[in-house]
C-alpha cells in the first residue's frame, strides 16, 4: 500500500506564503502488531483489520427509515479514524420495528439503495462494516429524545407496538400481544432485512436481542409471560432469537458473519441472567452465529447498574468461556490501554466503543500511536500523525 508524505500548508517563518506543497509516496514498512488491539480478526470470510470496534449507536436522523447524509459522514468518519469495524444503528427490519419514528430500516429497495452509499465509502478505507438488525418490541414508536415528549401519537406518525406479551415498559403504552402467525411473520421479516443487508454492502449482520427490545423481551421472564411455545420455560424463550437467528444465518453468504446482541442480565432476580446467557450463546453457536456482543440491562425500569470502566467485560468473560464462542466487550470503555488489557488477558476477542468514538471518531489512529503501533492512515490525514512507518 503506498501513502502519501506532505508538509502543512500555511505562512513561513517570516510571514511569507510556503512553497507548493509537496507530495511524496513512500511504501510503508512491514510491520507486525505489537498490541492485541491492532491485530487482525478473522470470522469465517471476514478479517478486521484490528479490533478497536464501533458499537451502533442510535442517530434519530433518517426519514421513513431511509438514511442521508448525516449517516454518511457520521460513520464514514469512524472509517477514515482507522477502526476495524463500523457498526450502524439499530434499523428495523418492519417499519413498527423502529424506536423512534427517525430511526432507520432495512425493509424496501429505497433503504437498501441509501445504505449503499454509506457501505460503499466506508469500504474505501479498508473498514468494515456491519448492521444491527432490530425490532424495538415494546419500546417503539417514540419520538427523538431531543423532543418534549415520549410517544409518538398516529398523527405525528406513532403506532401501536408490540410485544410477546401486553406488559408496557415503565411511561410507554400498553403493548398488542404478538399472535403466533405475526412472530412467523417477523422471523420472515428478519430474514429479508439479512438478504438486503448484503444487497447493501454490509460486512456483517448483528441481531439485536438485547436493551430490553423485542428479542430480549422474549428472553426474560419479566416481559413474557406467554403460555404457549413462545412462552415459560428456557426452550421456550429462546425459541424466537433462535428461529431468527437460523433464519438470517440461511439468508447470508456463508462467508459472512453473523452476530448476536445480548443484554448478559436484567439485574434483576427472577429476570435474565448470566448463567441463561452462557447456555443461550451456545445454542446459538450452533446455529452458526459467530460472535456474541455482550451487553446488560435495558428490559427493566429503574435497576441499579455498576457503572464503573468497563462493567460488562466480565460478562464476555464468562461468556466466552462458558459459551465456547467469540465476544465482544462494551461499556465505558475509554481508553487505548484499557481495551489492550481486555484483549490480552484474553476476556474478550475485540472492544466495542459508543461514546469515546463519538468524542473522538479517530480513536483508534489515536490509539495506535499511544500503543506504540504503526498502522495505515488515509493520506489526506497524514499531516497528523506523529508515529511515521
Amino acid at each position: 500500500m503506498i501513502s502519501i508524505r506532505h508538509g502543512l500548508c500555511g505562512p513561513g517563518a517570516q510571514g511569507h506564503a510556503t512553497a507548493p506543497l509537496a507530495w511524496t509516496l513512500v511504501a510503508p514498512k512491514e510491520s507486525i502488531p505489537l498490541s492485541s488491539l491492532f491485530s487482525p480478526f478473522t470470522l469465517r470470510g471476514t478479517t478486521f483489520k484490528n479490533r478497536a470496534w464501533v458499537s451502533p449507536m442510535c442517530q434519530y436522523s433518517a426519514k421513513d427509515g431511509v438514511v442521508g447524509q448525516w449517516h454518511l459522514v457520521h460513520l464514514g468518519s469512524f472509517a477514515t479514524g482507522g477502526a476495524g469495524l463500523v457498526f450502524a444503528e439499530a434499523s428495523a427490519v418492519t417499519p413498527e420495528g423502529r424506536i423512534s419514528i427517525h430511526c432507520p430500516g432495512l425493509w424496501n429497495d429505497e433503504q437498501t439503495v441509501a445504505w449503499k452509499t454509506v457501505t460503499d465509502f466506508v469500504h474505501t478505507q479498508g473498514t468494515k462494516i456491519g448492521i444491527q438488525l432490530a425490532h424495538a418490541g415494546r419500546k417503539a414508536s417514540t419520538m427523538t429524545p431531543w423532543d418534549d415528549h415520549l410517544v409518538a401519537s398516529v398523527e405525528e406518525g406513532g403506532w401501536t407496538a408490540v410485544a410477546p406479551s401486553p406488559l408496557a415498559f415503565e411511561g410507554y403504552p400498553v403493548p398488542h400481544e404478538l399472535s403466533t402467525n405475526e412472530i412467523v411473520e417477523l422471523i420472515s421479516a428478519f430474514a429479508h432485512a439479512a438478504r438486503r443487508a448484503v444487497e447493501a454492502g454490509f460486512d456483517v449482520v448483528e441481531l439485536h436481542a438485547a436493551h430490553g427490545y423485542l428479542l430480549h423481551e422474549f428472553l426474560s421472564p419479566l416481559s413474557n409471560q406467554r403460555t404457549d411455545e413462545f412462552g415459560g420455560p428456557f426452550e421456550n424463550r429462546i425459541r424466537l432469537l433462535m428461529l431468527v437467528a437460523a433464519s438470517v444465518r440461511n439468508a447470508i453468504p456463508s462467508t459472512s458473519p453473523l452476530f448476536v446482541r445480548i443484554s448478559a442480565t436484567d439485574y434483576v432476580e427472577g429476570g435474565w441472567d448470566i448463567d441463561q446467557s452462557i447456555e443461550l450463546s451456545l445454542r446459538l453457536k450452533s446455529q452458526g452465529v459467530d460472535l456474541i456482543d455482550v451487553s446488560s440491562g435495558g428490559n427493566v425500569h429503574g435497576v441499579k447498574i455498576p457503572l464503573v470502566p468497563g462493567y460488562q467485560v466480565d460478562f464476555a468473560r464468562k461468556i466466552r468461556s462458558g459459551g465456547q464462542i467469540p465476544t465482544s466487550a462494551v461499556g465505558l470503555i475509554t481508553e487505548p490501554e484499557q481495551a489492550e488489557e481486555i484483549l490480552a488477558s484474553g476476556q474478550a476477542d475485540a472492544t466495542m466503543l459508543a461514546r469515546a468514538m463519538l468524542r473522538n471518531p479517530r480513536w483508534a489512529l489515536n490509539a495506535a500511536e499511544s500503543l506504540g503501533e504503526i498502522i495505515a492512515w488515509p493520506p489526506q490525514l497524514e499531516r497528523a500523525r506523529t508515529l511515521r512507518p
